[in-house]
Order: C-alpha cells, then sequence, then structure tokens
C-alpha cells in the first residue's frame, strides 16, 4: 500500500505551511499549476483580491432585494393602481398652487405651476352654493369660493399631515420598541407598560384630547397624531426584535466583540422593519381619516381652510340644503387617498414576503 504523496491542497483550500519542501519538490521543473484565485503568481494581485472580500457585495445584495421586492410590487395589478391613485393625488396637491418660500425680504418660487384656476380662499369668484358648471366643474360653496380649488389645493393639508405625522410617529415608536425588545428587563417593562396604559385610550379620543390641550393649527394636529401612532410601532416592532435577537447571526457578532448600538442598528432593526414599514403604509390612510376627523369636529385647522376634514365640516349646512356637491368632492377625494393607500400597502406585505409570491405560483 503506497502512501500518498504530500500536498498542499485540502479540497479547494490551499494549507500554507505544511509540508512546503516535499511540494517544491514534486512541483520541481513543472509549470506551476494554475490555482486561479488561490494562485500566487506575478505581484500577488490574486491572493489580495481573495483576502480582501468585494466591498460592493452587501450593496449588491441589497439593490438585488430591492429590485425583487418591486418586481413582485408592480406584478400585484391592484397594487399598481392604488399606488398611480396615490401619486395622481400627490401630484395634482403639489402642482394645484404656486409654492414659494419668503425669507429676509426674498421670495423664491419652487414650484410656478397652477392647477387649480381660483384663489382657494377668495370668495365670490361664483354664485353661493351653485352646482357644478364649466367654470366650477365642482360647484362653489356658500362664500362662492371654488370648491376644485379647494380640493386640490386641500390634499396639500391632509395627505402631508398623514405623510409627517407618521414619520415622526416612526422615528419616536422604532426606536423605543427596538430598545424594549433587545434590552429587556426594566426598561423593556417602562415603555411596554407605557404603551398599554395610552392604549387603554381610543385613538380619536386621546387625539381629541391632545387638541384640546394644545389648541387647533396645522402642527398641534400633527403632534395630537404623532402621540397616538408610535404605539403600533413601538408593539410591533418589539416582537420582531424579540424573535430576531435570538438568531445565530446576532449570537455571533456579539461573540466577535462588536458593540450592542452597532448590532442593533445594523443587524437586528434592518431585519425587523419589513411589517413596521408595511403598517406605517397602511397607516397613513388612518391618519388622514383622524385629521378628517377632526377637522369635521371643529377640532383640526382653522375654520374656512381648505383641508378636506374641515370642507366637510363647512359643507354640513348646504348639504341639509340640497348642495350636494360641497362634500360629496372633499369625501370622494378622501376616499380616492385611502383606498389607494390600502392597495399599496396591501402590495407591499405581498412584495415583501417572497412566500406570497411561492404560494401564488402554486395556485
Amino acid at each position: 500500500m503506497t502512501r500518498p504523496e504530500p500536498t498542499t491542497e485540502r479540497g479547494r483550500i490551499r494549507i500554507e505551511g505544511f509540508d512546503e519542501p516535499a511540494a517544491a519538490a514534486s512541483l520541481e521543473g513543472t509549470a506551476r499549476p494554475n490555482v486561479g484565485p488561490w494562485s500566487r503568481d506575478g505581484d500577488g494581485e490574486d491572493a489580495a483580491r481573495v483576502s480582501r472580500p468585494d466591498e460592493r457585495t452587501p450593496t449588491v445584495g441589497r439593490r438585488r432585494r430591492l429590485a425583487d421586492v418591486w418586481r413582485r410590487f408592480r406584478s400585484n395589478r391592484a397594487a399598481t393602481v392604488g399606488f398611480a391613485i396615490v401619486a395622481g393625488l400627490v401630484l395634482v396637491s403639489v402642482f394645484a398652487r404656486p409654492i414659494e418660500f419668503s425669507a429676509g425680504g426674498y421670495a423664491v418660487t419652487v414650484q410656478p405651476f397652477s392647477l387649480a384656476p381660483y384663489d382657494p380662499a377668495r370668495p365670490a369668484v361664483g354664485p353661493s352654493n351653485a352646482g357644478p358648471s364649466l367654470a366650477h366643474p365642482f360647484g362653489t360653496d356658500w362664500a362662492g369660493r371654488d370648491v376644485f380649488s379647494r380640493v386640490l389645493v386641500g390634499g396639500r393639508f391632509s395627505l402631508s399631515i398623514g405623510a409627517i405625522a407618521v414619520a415622526l410617529a416612526l422615528c419616536v415608536g422604532v426606536p423605543l420598541g427596538a430598545i424594549a425588545g433587545y434590552v429587556g428587563g426594566w426598561v423593556d417593562e417602562a415603555i411596554m407598560r407605557t404603551v398599554d396604559t395610552l392604549y387603554a385610550f381610543p385613538f380619536l379620543v386621546l387625539a381629541i384630547a391632545v387638541v384640546a390641550i394644545l389648541g387647533q393649527g396645522y402642527w398641534n394636529v400633527v403632534a395630537a397624531l404623532v402621540a397616538t401612532g408610535w404605539l403600533s410601532y413601538a408593539r410591533l416592532l418589539r416582537g420582531e426584535v424579540l424573535s430576531i435577537a435570538e438568531r445565530e447571526y446576532v449570537d455571533a457578532a456579539e461573540a466577535l466583540g462588536i458593540p450592542h448600538r452597532t448590532i442593533l442598528a445594523r443587524h437586528v432593526v434592518p431585519n425587523a422593519v419589513a411589517p413596521v414599514v408595511v403598517q406605517a403604509t397602511l397607516n397613513v390612510g388612518n391618519v388622514v381619516l383622524a385629521a378628517a376627523a377632526l377637522g369635521f369636529l371643529g377640532l383640526g385647522l382653522e375654520p374656512g381652510t381648505a383641508e378636506w376634514g374641515t370642507m366637510l365640516a363647512g359643507g354640513r349646512s348646504a348639504l341639509m340644503q340640497g348642495h350636494w356637491h360641497v362634500t360629496v368632492f372633499p369625501g370622494i377625494a378622501i376616499f380616492l387617498f385611502v383606498l389607494g393607500i390600502n392597495l399599496v400597502g396591501d402590495g407591499l406585505t405581498d412584495a415583501l414576503d417572497p412566500r406570497s409570491e411561492f404560494e401564488r405560483r402554486v395556485r
């Protein structure tokens, strides 16, 4: 039984430092084999390339995952329709009237276009409570203001309140939920007992209480919706963090001595935030509805503001007199936006879950 010759190859891994003399003798007088990236030919560029991993790999993988999510989202027709509805409402709201910023006596026009034919605050542009016509497609209200212009401009208030309130609520709920789930102990107890206490109050009732304390106004409404909106994000992210904190890659990162704040920011939260993103998308519609409800109750923006809920409140008396157009068109705008957001949220739920595509193909 012959003994195998010594070699420096062990499978696909080159082992250096063992049997080097024998390996050199066996290769003497022959051309050095091409062993791919493990070879040490030339100036050592291949070896350096192997020892230094490709820094673009995480970015490429992230882009590939985003491309897969976008592909699955586009394949959902309902989500595409919802996205088109939301994008259309956002565009007409942005281009409804010119946007100007003034500071130090200088005015800068950011957006010069105007889709609205009239100033939404200008009265007596037509007869009082006139029905839809070519001059006023949505009619006029009790003060003779153009309802079409007010609906377009009102989207700026309603949509911006929804977007800003959800973004600020995420900034509050995501860190608190992540800290509660990862740290645990008395920190978790303090945060979650606060969440449970605030959850004891109905969402709209708590928002009404905050507005009653702060008063009417744009940012007061946003503050009221943030104070009640971060609770669901904190609770949802805490549950996801509790599950992900037990994974092997988190234990490996802790064993390597990586600081806990780095593990939480780079490994735990990015893998736990997908359900929160879906929940936030769906909550934009709920926040817009809540803002409209506050405006309808007279607790939102100042009376006369071109905000959809405030317009509904101002048109109650006109509706009782048979002037249906004053409230129908703002209501349709709210309905379309909430419908579009719900369709987008359902599409994101399927797009962020690869198993849904597999189950759909099986069916």
